[in-house]
């Protein structure tokens, strides 16, 4: 996105559907007197520049620069409004906010006992809903209206709504602790990647447990045991036991599908935990539930009383053809999976400005990885110079690294080999500058490096030597994840086979079907 378009008010007006700018311009003009407003006037502005430009508005002479930036900030909170009315925006969520609003505008009037029935709706509402701390800021204002002794309650009153206070509390701090951990171990795992030998392991153990709050899980509420299944799904993956992250992910998903009402309120999570449910599945070749678990999550976004919106779409999107690609990857179907790709770039435009640059790079390494296994290495390595190339870019170290292997891999592959010995050197001063490599990764290099120097007949038997040393990393618990980024075995076999890589892929899926 450009540095133009990045304007946040530009971005909202540009991110409205055609409903959703119709009903805006509608509420505006409810009052005559809003007719011949600025802010409207700015708004018909803003919605036909192809991108944001200061000048273009400046010329239409509506307001002085001075003044744009107030203009601005009211025009983006009167959008806001619009889209709060909107009903295409309406859940539960807003719905008791709203009925809590209602209530204290009833309190200040005072109205208490009128104030007392919206709030005890709307708490009821909440309870049910799993939004205790929406409830808990109802108690409150319940706890606060008794207290002025106006309403002649019942005399159990009090004690009802301390034990309320006090529950709601309670679980409220429990959810708070357990999703503070969670974000802690997401956050490692974003600056640290997964453990990569045993003192790193006890190190994540001992940070987990000391955080990890104690409590039963049979005594606890949707919201609650979504936060403990997290918790522990991070801390899975962070030790890479993906067997523990299956039972977690797995445990988040049934949660969803056992009470539907929360996916309508909680999209969001419903797709992530379907999404880390997948990746662990992959981790692990399960293919059929695999396949069974990708199948299921597209045809629930494709139900009607599935929620829509911009981020939901974006994240659907991300979400499923992430995992599109890796069951391609899992069956050797590479080039079946090719016509994908166009679909894939084509949806990247549209989200741009609703997916991350790390994600869309992810993308770009799966297209570059699937090109790699169809054979066409030149249109791999296009995908995998957009990586290496975006120097602003935070990513995850491992996965810059791989994307820097399979790109000297690719120029081996395509014959170009007129600058590799530049790439190799490039690529291992940057390997250097990464803490703990993969064993992986330091032998794959160093026969890289050595490949000058190998007359054409002894190749093939290198390839075999390189092949024998690997294969005792594919049960190593903390090197085996390196194969799964690029698959070096494969390789190897390919080029002692002299087979195509999708053809030793592929037979050795389909030697797992009949294992199984």
């Amino acid at each position: 996105m450009t540095k133009e378009q990045k304007d946040n008010l530009f971005v909202l007006i540009k991110s409205l559907s055609k409903s959703e700018k119709r009903q805006f311009k509608l509420y505006v003009g409810r009052l005559g007197v809003n007719e011949d407003s600025k802010f409207l006037t700015l708004f018909n502005i803003l919605e036909k520049l192809p991108f944001y430009d200061e000048t273009a508005i400046l010329k239409k002479g509506i307001v002085k620069k001075q003044q744009l930036s107030n203009l601005k900030a009211h025009l983006y909170k009167q959008i806001l409004i619009s889209l709060r009315l909107n009903p295409s925006h309406q859940n539960i969520r807003i719905q008791i906010r709203e009925q809590l609003d209602f209530a204290t505008i009833l309190y200040h009037k005072g109205l208490y006992k009128q104030s007392l029935k919206i709030l005890d709706k709307a708490k009821g509402l909440a309870i049910a809903n799993e939004e205790k701390n929406i409830a808990y800021e109802i108690v409150e204002l319940e706890k606060v209206i008794e207290s002025q002794y106006i309403t002649r309650s019942i005399s159990s009153r009090a004690d009802e709504l301390t034990i309320q206070a006090k529950e709601l509390s309670q679980q409220n701090v429990l959810a708070s602790k357990l999703s503070n951990l969670s974000l802690q171990l997401y956050g490692l795992f974003l600056k640290t990647g997964y453990v990569k030998n045993d003192k790193e392991n006890k190190r994540v153990t001992k940070y987990f447990n000391d955080r990890m709050p104690k409590c039963d899980i049979n005594t606890l509420g949707f919201r609650e045991k979504l936060w403990f299944f997290k918790a522990h799904l991070w801390y899975s993956f962070l030790t890479q036991d993906f067997l523990l992250c299956y039972k977690y992910s797995a445990k988040w998903v049934t949660l969803f599908y056992d009470n539907k009402d929360q996916i309508v309120l909680n999209p969001v999570f419903f797709l992530k935990g379907n999404h880390y449910l997948l990746e662990s599945l992959y981790y692990l070749r399960h293919y059929e539930k695999f396949k069974e678990s990708l199948q299921r999550l597209e045809s629930v976004t494709k139900e009607s009383w599935f929620p829509v919106d911009d981020n939901l779409e974006g994240l659907a999107f991300l979400y499923i053809y992430n995992n599109k690609f890796n069951l391609h990857f899992i069956e050797g179907s590479f080039k079946e999976g090719l016509p994908m790709i166009d679909k894939v770039l084509e949806n990247l435009k549209s989200y741009h400005d609703r997916i991350d640059e790390h994600h869309i790079m992810v993308f770009y390494y799966k297209i570059a990885s699937l090109y790699f296994g169809a054979g066409e290495n030149k249109k791999c390595i296009f995908f995998l110079e957009k990586i290496i190339d975006n120097k602003s870019l935070e990513m995850r170290e491992d996965l810059l690294c791989f994307a820097r292997i399979l790109n000297l891999v690719a120029h081996y592959e395509a014959g170009l080999d007129y600058n590799l010995e530049t790439l190799i050197k490039s690529t291992f001063k940057f390997l250097i500058k990464m803490e703990d490599l993969y064993e992986v990764q330091k032998e794959f290099i160093k026969f890289l490096r050595g490949l000058g120097d190998i007359y054409p007949n002894e190749v093939r038997g290198e390839f075999i030597k390189l092949h024998q040393k690997l294969k005792q990393y594919e049960d190593d618990p903390y090197q085996n994840r390196a194969f799964l980024y690029l698959d070096i075995i494969s390789w190897l076999e390919s080029k002692i086979e002299s087979k195509p890589i999708s053809i030793i892929i592929k037979d050795k899926f389909e030697a797992s079907l009949l294992r199984k």
